[in-house]
C-alpha cells in the first residue's frame, strides 16, 4: 500500500496559543494596551463598515508610526516578535510525536496554518519549521522592509480558499488562475476526507464546516480549565466533529483521539486503494 497523506490544518490564535499574537510583544513594544487596541479596531470597523482584519493591520502601522516606533514594523522586527509567543501545553513536541505515530501507521502528515494573524510574526515562532505552509495576513513592505499597508488579509470567509489550495496542491497564495481550474477529485493530492482542521471559535466556522461536510474532521479546542461553552456550542450546531481541551501533550485527549482519526483515515484510504485495484483487475481480463 502507498503511504496515506494527511493534512493537519490549524488556526493559531487561541488554538495553538492562548492569546492573540500581537498581545505578546508587538502591542507592548509600541506602547498600547491590547484592550485599547482591539476596542479601537472594533469601533473603527463598525463605523467605517470596513473589514476587521484590514482595519487591525492598518492600525498596527498607524499606532507604531504615531508612537515613533516604525522600527517595530520591519520584517525582521515582526519576525522577532514570534519568539515571545506562548504556546499551549504540549505544542512544542506535538509535531514530532504525531508525525512518528503516522509513520508507524504508513501515513505522512503535512501541517499547515491558516490564520488571521500576522504571517511575519508566525514565521518567527519556535514551531514555524514544522509547517509545510503558513498562511497568514501579510504586509506590503517598502524598500527598507518597513510595513506600509496590508498585502494579504485573511478573514473568516476567505480562509476556506486555502483549504482548497491544500486539497489541490496549489499552495502559492498569489496563484489566482490554476486554483479555479477544474481538477478531478481523484487527482487532488490531499482529499478533504484526509484533512483535520483545528480551531477555536467563530472565525473558524467556515473552515470547520467545509472540512466536516466534505468528509474530513473538524476539532474545536478550548483553553484548559476554562469554559468549554463555545466549543460545545460548535458541536451542538454540527460545525465540528469533536471538542477537546487545547492540551497537545502525549496521552491527553487531543493526542489520543487524533491517533484514532489517523487510524480511520489510513484504513479508509487503504480500503479505497484495494477496491480500485480489484475493480481494475476484473475489468482487464
Amino acid at each position: 500500500m502507498t503511504k496515506t497523506k494527511i493534512a493537519f490544518i490549524y488556526d493559531f490564535d487561541k488554538t495553538l496559543s492562548p492569546k492573540d499574537m500581537q498581545e505578546y510583544s508587538f502591542l507592548p513594544d509600541i506602547g498600547i494596551s491590547a484592550k485599547e487596541f482591539w476596542k479601537e479596531v472594533n469601533s473603527e470597523s463598525k463605523e467605517q463598515k470596513s473589514d476587521n482584519i484590514i482595519t487591525y493591520m492598518q492600525l498596527m502601522i498607524e499606532k507604531a508610526t504615531s508612537n515613533n516606533k516604525e522600527n517595530e514594523l520591519t520584517r525582521n522586527a515582526l519576525k522577532e516578535k514570534g519568539r515571545n509567543i506562548e504556546l499551549f501545553e504540549g505544542v512544542e513536541n506535538w509535531f514530532e510525536l504525531i508525525n512518528q505515530y503516522s509513520k508507524e501507521k504508513n501515513a505522512t502528515i503535512e501541517h499547515y496554518i491558516i490564520s488571521a494573524g500576522n504571517k511575519e510574526i508566525l514565521e518567527g515562532t519556535s514551531i514555524a519549521n514544522n509547517f509545510k505552509k503558513i498562511y497568514g495576513c501579510s504586509f506590503r513592505f517598502d524598500k527598507n522592509n518597513v510595513a506600509k499597508s496590508a498585502g494579504l488579509a485573511i478573514n473568516y470567509t476567505n480562509k476556506t480558499q486555502f483549504i482548497f489550495r491544500i486539497n489541490k496542491g496549489l499552495l502559492d497564495e498569489s496563484d489566482n488562475s490554476k486554483i479555479n481550474k477544474y481538477t478531478p477529485e481523484d487527482e487532488r493530492p490531499i482529499p478533504f476526507s484526509n484533512m483535520v482542521y483545528f480551531g477555536d471559535g467563530d472565525t473558524d466556522i467556515p473552515c470547520m464546516k467545509l472540512v466536516k461536510d466534505k468528509g474530513g474532521y473538524s476539532i474545536a479546542v478550548y483553553k484548559p480549565n476554562s469554559s468549554r461553552a463555545k466549543a460545545s456550542e460548535l458541536l451542538k450546531e454540527e460545525r465540528v466533529n469533536f471538542f477537546f481541551p487545547a492540551d497537545y501533550s502525549k496521552g491527553k485527549e487531543l493526542m489520543k483521539n487524533c491517533k484514532l482519526i489517523i487510524n480511520k483515515i489510513v484504513a479508509q484510504t487503504e480500503l479505497k486503494e484495494l477496491e480500485k485495484k480489484q475493480f481494475k483487475a476484473v475489468n482487464t481480463k
